[in-house]
């Protein structure tokens, strides 16, 4: 079995509300390094990067908050994330808050166009849409702008990380579960030709139905399947340390089905779990969740 490479990214520069810079920690409280090991995967926590903290920085832009800090912080991930893949390890990422996939979603494209020669097939698990821009957004909080910059739009800052644009093509990319966008965002996300599962397709054809979908539309002519999975895709009864809560969400089964057919594909490259904020969690409840999904994305059995 491959390796796993677990990396923290306590960035806590792109959300609104302060507490997911303590995401990794609450991972590690929740076992997931001993749980992914009672699995038979040769596991290495590769410690945390370093990223700086609100308190000491400066917004700048207030179109595009922190945005120099979060690129370096995305520029480090790259080079980690794409040093464990060329070691021949499936890279898990600890978050932290969701803009920190345009360093991970970057270092596995490279992979994927350097060593396979195809490109990446992304799978994005979100109550949100992550595409506005600088221009586009309400709060200019970029956690909400990555997945514009992976499809090479702005910010620019983010778009380049990694070297080269896009990292993602919309034919591969698909939305799961999304439920709240901006009205400017829903205008963008229409435009940009993805594929987008709200959670009243997942309501009306069942959630076994679109994620097999799902990983066909992202895995088919790609090198793989990368998740990028923002914790408050799951209902906030089940995963309630999230900074941005939406009723309506993933429930328990739902949110492991997803992970669950991802893993029955084979096609997994790499995983995100991100948007875990202790300070507003109930007994660690969310990391617990977020845990538990990584193993069944890693082939955890049932029977």
């Amino acid at each position: 079995m491959k390796a796993i490479h677990l990396i923290g990214v306590p960035l806590d520069l792109g959300a609104g509300r302060r507490g997911v810079d303590m995401g990794p920690s609450a991972f590690r409280i929740a076992c997931l390094r001993d749980r992914i090991e009672a699995l038979g995967w040769p596991t290495v926590d590769k410690g945390d990067l370093v990223a700086p903290i609100p308190e000491i920085r400066h917004a700048k832009d207030d179109r595009k908050k922190y945005i120099d800090d979060i690129a370096g912080v995305c520029q480090r991930l790259h080079d980690v994330a794409l040093a464990s893949l060329n070691e021949g390890a499936l890279p898990i990422v600890l978050g932290g808050d969701h803009s920190l996939g345009a360093g991970s979603v970057a270092a596995v494209s490279a992979w994927a166009r350097e060593e396979r020669g195809l490109p990446l097939g992304l799978l994005w698990v979100d109550a949100h849409g992550d595409m506005n821009t600088p221009a586009t957004t309400l709060s200019g909080n970029v956690h909400g702008m990555p997945l514009a910059a992976l499809l090479g739009q702005e910010p620019a800052e983010l778009a380049r990380v990694g070297g080269f644009s896009p990292k993602v093509i919309p034919a591969h990319t698909v939305l799961i579960g999304v439920r709240n966008l901006d009205e400017r965002e829903k205008v963008s996300v229409r435009a940009s030709g993805v594929h987008v599962f709200t959670m009243k397709d997942i309501d009306r054809q069942g959630i076994a139905t679109i994620v097999e979908e799902a990983v066909r539309l992202a895995g088919t002519g790609t090198a793989g399947v990368h998740v990028s999975f923002d914790m408050d895709a799951c209902d906030p009864s089940i995963a309630p340390g999230v900074g941005t809560p939406v009723k309506g969400g993933l429930d328990y089964r739902e949110a492991h089905m997803v992970m669950e057919i991802v893993a029955d594909s084979g096609l997994l490259t790499s995983l995100d779990l991100v948007e875990v904020n202790p300070t507003l969690d109930i007994r660690n409840m969310t990391a617990q969740l977020g845990t538990e999904l990584a193993l069944s994305a890693l082939g955890m059995k049932i029977l």
